[in-house]
Formats: C-alpha cells, sequence, structure tokens
C-alpha cells in the first residue's frame, strides 16, 4: 500500500510517501508550490492514500483537491486515535500536536514520551507509558524571536536566524541578539527537558520540526531528532483506521 502524507504547515508544505508503512521519501516546499510538487507526486506514485493536516492556511490547496475530485482523509479535531487524549480542551489542541503524539504512540507505546516541535511556535508534548496524553507547552520559535525583538522596540534590526556558532557573549547588538535567541531556547528546551526527566522516568525525547535538526547539535544528548515524525504520525493514522 502506498501513503502520500501531507502535513501543511505556516509557511512551509511537507509531503511523505510511504510504502507498506516505510517512508520512502520525503519533500518540503514553500506552500506557494504545494500543487505542483502534490501534482508531480500523485502522477509518479499514485498512491491508495492521502492524508492530509493543515496548520497554516489551506483553503486553496483544500479547493484544488476537490477539484481534481480526489478522495483524501483530513485530521480533524474529532479524528479517533489509539490513545487517551486528556488535554482539557481537545478542540483546541493543534492537529500537527495531535498527529505527533500518533507518532509517538506507534513508536514508543511503551515509555513515557516528550516530542518537541521546533517550528514557527516550539511546542512540547507529552505522554506516559499508560498511553495517556497530558499536554505540554507553547513558546516562540527562532523566527518568531527575532521577529518580536524587531518589531516591539525602535531600534532593533530584523534579523535572520544565523547558522554559525553563537558566542555566549553578544559583543555587539547582531551577536547578543543571536545570542538571546538561540542561547535562550537551547537553555529553555535543556531546561523543561531536566524537569520531565526528574518526573518520568524511561523518557524517550523526540525533536523535530523545521529547527529541530538546527537545534539538535546545541542540545544536550539523549535526544532523537526525526524531521519526518508528524508524516509519520499521518501515515499510521490511515493504518489505524484500516485495523
Amino acid at each position: 500500500m502506498t501513503t502520500l502524507a501531507i502535513d501543511f504547515g505556516n509557511t512551509r508544505v511537507k509531503f511523505g510517501l510511504f510504502k507498506d508503512g516505510e517512508l520512502e521519501d520525503s519533500y518540503s516546499v514553500l506552500a506557494a508550490e504545494a500543487q505542483n510538487q502534490f501534482i508531480n507526486l500523485h502522477e509518479t506514485s499514485n498512491p491508495d492514500a492521502i492524508v492530509f493536516c493543515a496548520t497554516g492556511n489551506s483553503k486553496d490547496f483544500v479547493t484544488f483537491l476537490k477539484k481534481r475530485g480526489l478522495s483524501y482523509e483530513v485530521i480533524e479535531a474529532g479524528t479517533p486515535v489509539p490513545y487517551s487524549n486528556l488535554y482539557k480542551t481537545p478542540e483546541t489542541l493543534g492537529l500537527d500536536r495531535k498527529v505527533l503524539m500518533l507518532a509517538a504512540y506507534k513508536e514508543y507505546s511503551a515509555y513515557n514520551t516528550l516530542v518537541i516541535d521546533a517550528g514557527t511556535c516550539v511546542t512540547y508534548d507529552f505522554k506516559n507509558k499508560e498511553n495517556a496524553y497530558l499536554g505540554g507547552a507553547i513558546s516562540p520559535g527562532l523566527q518568531m524571536r527575532f521577529k518580536a525583538m524587531h518589531q516591539f522596540t525602535a531600534k532593533l534590526p530584523d534579523l535572520d536566524v544565523s547558522k554559525d556558532a553563537v558566542d555566549l557573549i553578544g559583543t555587539d547588538t547582531y551577536s547578543a541578539m543571536q545570542s538571546g535567541a538561540i542561547n535562550g531556547l537551547v537553555a529553555e528546551i535543556d531546561g523543561l527537558i531536566d524537569r520531565y526527566k526528574l518526573e518520568y522516568d524511561e523518557l524517550k525525547i523526540i525533536l523535530t520540526g523545521g529547527d529541530g535538526l538546527f537545534l539538535s547539535d546545541r542540545l544536550k544528548n539523549g535526544i532523537f531528532a526525526d524531521s519526518n515524525f508528524l508524516l509519520k504520525g499521518l501515515n499510521y493514522i490511515v493504518e489505524f483506521k484500516r485495523t
């Protein structure tokens, strides 16, 4: 069975092509390029199932799918899941967070699991080894931190994330902002992980999202970086619904 999984985010769209449950290829494009990428993948793979999750504005893309007369599975607030959801307001839970917990359930069913998704926002989502989803946290992502410093001050510049090594002590405005945003986020993630470790044994930690690989080298050991973790959760919902 071939499944095409689509993660429609705020700025980029990721596609994952699964064959008999295994990820064969993944692709990431800007939202404006999503329709062309889909056409190419659909024509070359002829998938048996299409599964779709949107956290960004996907209205045009959904209209495009409907016009092509295609059948697809949409992840929604009411989509059934195999784990217990103890979030107090499940109707407000981000669909991406819901899908990430599907992947955690599939791959780490017997473990306490913390999934950190470093994208536009950084989300922390936790399920225990009894497979109950308890909730987590949401904080600003890297780009959002830089944008906030620029937009809410009179003189701080509009910077992009530095891909170079970042010193602890910034010696000018540029390096001070880089240190504050990047080292500050790293300290936040490491600090929250330490707190989870104090409360939960046998803890598996997965780091994913657009900035996941960038941050992984800067964080403490014991973190598994998987940029396709959400795509795996999308594929699993197809498998789960067919059992």
